[in-house]
């Protein structure tokens, strides 16, 4: 992971929203990776009651979807929850897990927002950012914006618009299901974060990546799912 300047974590609330209005001008809307080896997905697990999380970043690697690294970090949230400054709660943590890893991802699929969010900078692009990494938001629900509802066929999407711009779409993964959000993080353009999501879904609604991590941070990863490598 890079080093250099970047701003603390324990923030005040304005000066958060500050930080993202900053850093959502560095994110770069447009790129693909050509030959991705390695693609991670990050997801947490917060404990309301004991104000600890836990983070999870799992590497499977391209095409098969085979997993071939998982790494967890479990600490005490230290920033409030607030809606849209959610990557100053949970950031430290899955970059910790991150951290950890001996390979290096060619690209995160996160479980949260990118560029749709209210000030261009969810929790994907936040990381993207600090990682200098190519990543993608694939959220289960939608933060801010509006849409027309996809088609039902798997594929089938809607342009999510918030404020006449376009910061993502609503994508059908499976047949029939509720669409997961879809947008850029960093280094990725719209269309080319579309097609990843769809090619690392497996017949699930959420794609590998993400789907595993969220197993791994609430400690449900099963063992079919650690031997599939």
């Amino acid at each position: 992971m890079k080093t250099g300047r970047w701003h603390g974590w324990r923030v005040s609330i304005p000066r958060a929203r500050a930080i993202q209005v900053e850093l959502a001008g560095r994110v770069l809307r447009t790129g693909d990776v050509a030959r991705p080896h390695l693609i991670a997905g990050a997801d947490i697990s917060v404990d309301k009651v004991s104000g600890t999380g836990t983070a999870a970043v799992v590497v499977l690697r391209y095409p098969e979807m085979a997993l071939a690294e998982v790494r967890t970090v479990r600490g005490r949230m230290t920033f409030p929850y607030v809606p849209g400054l959610l990557s100053f709660r949970e950031a430290p943590l899955v970059l910790a897990a991150w951290a950890k890893l001996e390979a290096v991802p060619d690209l995160l699929l996160v479980d949260g927002q990118g560029i749709a969010h209210p000030r261009r900078l969810g929790l994907a692009s936040h990381l993207g950012l600090r990682l200098d990494t190519p990543a993608i938001g694939c959220a289960k629900s939608r933060l801010c914006g509006s849409h027309d509802e996809p088609g039902l066929a798997v594929g089938s999407l809607a342009e999510l618009v918030d404020g006449g711009e376009v910061i993502g779409v609503a994508l059908r993964t499976r047949d029939g299901v509720r669409p997961v959000y879809v947008s850029i993080g960093h280094k990725v353009d719209l269309p080319a974060a579309v097609r990843w999501v769809l090619d690392c879904c497996r017949g699930y609604r959420l794609p590998e990546p993400t789907r595993l991590a969220h197993l791994a941070a609430g400690g449900n990863l099963k063992e079919s799912d650690r031997c599939r490598n």
